[in-house]
């Protein structure tokens, strides 16, 4: 496979595609480790001592945005600028374990679209999910279907964030430079509102890293009376940004990034194509050889 490593903003067709936009635009017509970004549904509880007290107080509120460090602390801000560099999708399954097994994920390769079976780390594809288009989903058999439920489709963001009013699990300030993430999107909301920003810079023939998204969050209330949170964008089309050497060296690592992940993903695949090992993907970005400060 040829992987595009530069970016060439007088070269769009072939940046779009190297930057993961076509699926949108179709859509439209008809480890090394990185910091990894989530949106944070539930609030942080501390204590605080009130009269003498001990009392519960709320010092993260729910609806955040949450960087986990590598090996490092967690970091909560309600608002984010992202500059988005590419995208890729991929399938993804949580398997609960047993008492002799701990939790996994399955995952499979991450592609420019989910147009194709993917192999995945169980020595499958798709992550158990059937091929080709599935006409009737109550006609197939009650296991099935309980397995097709459990995969999520995910669009996999990255890109280099900076949190605003930054605090810690605590609730204390703290002061961080803008981070190189990964952020994978399950939820089907989130997922759409972040393609409506990549189908939008395809249509004006502009690349991710051009511009700046600002992202905070909506509340969405549930009818047992709780509520999660989704992203709301705006991306900023009055300010172009540069490709200079430093955001040339940023996507080239995010496409080697990506390159060895795919690796990975490939040699567990063959491992257990014709076996039924556990493999454990919560780890598998210690398989990647980029370090997260090629990044910034």
């Amino acid at each position: 496979m040829n992987q595009v490593s530069t970016i060439n903003t007088g070269n769009f067709n072939a940046m779009a595609e190297a930057m993961g936009m076509s699926i949108d635009t179709q859509q439209k017509s008809q480890a090394s480790t990185l910091a990894r970004l989530r949106v944070n549904h539930s609030p942080i509880m501390g204590e605080e001592t009130i009269n003498g007290k001990k009392v519960k107080v709320e010092v993260v509120s729910g609806g955040t945005y949450k960087l986990e460090i590598p090996d490092g602390p967690t970091y909560y801000a309600n608002t984010a600028t992202i500059r988005p560099y590419l995208q890729r999708f991929m399938y993804k399954r949580f398997v609960k374990g047993s008492d002799s097994t701990p939790n996994r994920y399955v995952k499979t390769l991450m592609a420019n679209d989910l147009n194709n079976d993917m192999k995945d780390n169980d020595g499958g594809f798709n992550c158990g999910k059937p091929a080709g288009y599935i006409e009737d989903f109550k006609a197939l058999p009650e296991k099935t279907q309980d397995l097709i439920r459990q995969i999520k489709r995910v669009r996999v963001l990255f890109g280099t964030v900076e949190l605003h009013d930054i605090v810690d699990a605590s609730g204390k300030s703290v002061e961080l430079s803008p981070q190189a993430f990964i952020y994978e999107i399950e939820n089907r909301d989130a997922f759409k509102t972040l393609g409506e920003q990549f189908a939008k810079l395809s249509k004006m023939r502009r690349l991710p890293p051009q511009h700046y998204i600002t992202s905070t969050t909506k509340e969405v209330p549930l009818p047992n009376g709780s509520s999660f949170y989704v992203p709301e964008t705006d991306i900023d089309l009055s300010n172009t940004l540069d490709m200079d050497n430093e955001s040339q060296a940023v996507f080239a690592n995010f496409v080697a990034w990506i390159e060895n992940y795919n690796t990975y993903i490939l040699n567990a695949w063959n491992e257990n194509m014709h076996k039924n090992e556990e493999v454990d993907t919560d780890t598998v970005e210690a398989f990647v050889d980029i370090d997260a400060e090629d990044f910034v």
